[in-house]
């Protein structure tokens, strides 16, 4: 059986590093490039860290690289600046992309969409690679269907990029597909400093929080007459959403559409 070959960009930073180690200890992996915003014509193994992936070429030029080498798959952990480039262009060059990068709009899932079809080929965006947090991600969907009043509260590092995060976005997607629309709260409720009830999405709030010390932790309240229910999920290292890129990678090779959020892979 042919090994899976895979590019990981971005592995110098803390999910890629982790995503390279997961390639790396898998046995129908190989991990044949790497890509990197510099560093290019160089090797992996030339950097504090991987001294054992020795002559795993880096490249600056994703283009060049599918070109050369013909992967399989791109696990594409950077940033939302970089990764709509990233994954079209693997689309455009036969390669499936597994994306941990948020930040995509309706429009550009439309377009990656149309392009998988285009190629039949498959593609996997996932807003949060672990496991436990797709299942928060489900469990609030559930909750959705008798809850009409929730708020969400992401918290992550602070230097993420964005918010409120991909995976606050997702959920709250999730839940207003089954919850009766409602604006929340009273309807004279006015906020003596702006922003302080949060992003309202479809009437429900979301309240993001970035603290140094923090990796990725999501709660989703609900709330009704005498009661309340909380599901919450917390990631404290980064190995927990290694789980959820080998099942990416592993369901991408069998698929030929896009894939939006693990929940639509796992039973």
């Amino acid at each position: 059986m042919d090994k899976v070959k895979v590019i990981i960009a971005g592995p110098r930073g803390r999910m890629g590093s982790e995503a390279v180690h997961l390639v790396n200890r898998t046995e129908n992996y190989e991990l044949a490039a790497v890509i990197d915003h510099k560093n290019g014509g160089g090797f992996l193994g030339d950097f504090e860290g991987f001294s054992q992936f020795g002559q795993v070429p880096i490249y600056t030029d994703l283009a060049q690289c599918f070109q050369e080498l013909s992967p399989d798959v791109l696990i594409d952990l950077t940033t939302p600046e970089v990764g709509m480039f990233h994954t079209k262009t693997a689309l455009e060059y036969g390669v499936r992309p597994v994306v941990g990068t948020t930040g995509f709009s309706k429009e550009n899932l439309n377009e990656l969409e149309e392009l998988c079809r285009e190629k039949e080929i498959g593609c996997i965006i996932a807003p949060n690679f672990a496991l436990g947090a797709v299942l928060m991600m489900k469990f609030s969907q559930l909750a959705g269907r008798y809850f009409n009043d929730v708020e969400i509260i992401e918290l992550h590092h602070d230097q993420k990029l964005d918010a409120p995060s991909g995976t606050a976005v997702k959920t709250a997607e999730m839940i207003a597909d089954v919850r009766t629309e409602k604006e929340q709260g009273h309807p004279e409720e006015k906020e003596t400093i702006p922003g302080s009830r949060g992003a309202n999405f479809d009437g429900m709030h979301i309240h993001s929080v970035r603290l140094p010390g923090l990796i990725a932790h999501q709660q989703v309240m609900f709330g009704s007459e005498g009661q309340t229910l909380t599901i919450r999920h917390d990631s404290y290292n980064r190995a927990s959403f290694m789980s959820g890129v080998k099942l990416a990678v592993d369901t991408v090779l069998k698929i030929d559409t896009l894939v939006y959020g693990l929940e639509n892979i796992i039973d």
